[in-house]
């Protein structure tokens, strides 16, 4: 056989096994950025789905702080009076001056009494 026949033909195994390869990595390529692209497209998707949900829970999260205000502020003035109420009592010298039993006794029936009056 003439080696330049011999030689080409090498020559073209080489390259059909080159472009074999080539090809194969090219698809192998293509398919991934395929899969790529749709999973990003399901991940945006998702995310605006998201946003949506978080968005709608800022709304009535905002919509029941303003329905609870009122609440609150009552609350608060309660609490204020209860708070005005504690340091009177504490404040208030022993019932039975150097004992200390008796006179929390005394304290407590106090505000028994007084938290059974309408």
């Amino acid at each position: 056989m003439n080696p330049i026949l011999t030689a080409l033909a090498i020559a073209l195994g080489i390259s059909f096994l080159g472009n074999a390869f080539l090809g194969n990595a090219y698809l192998n390529q293509r398919d991934a950025a395929t899969t790529v692209k749709t999973e990003t497209v399901y991940v945006q998707a998702a995310a605006k789905e998201c946003s949506k949900g978080t968005e709608a829970m800022a709304t009535a999260a905002a919509k029941n702080a303003s329905a609870a205000a009122p609440k609150r502020r009552a609350a608060a003035s309660e609490a204020a009076r209860h708070d005005a109420k504690a340091d009177e009592i504490l404040a208030a010298p022993p019932a039975v001056p150097g004992d200390a039993c008796k006179s929390a006794d005394a304290a407590v029936d106090a505000w028994w009494a007084a938290r059974s009056k309408p």
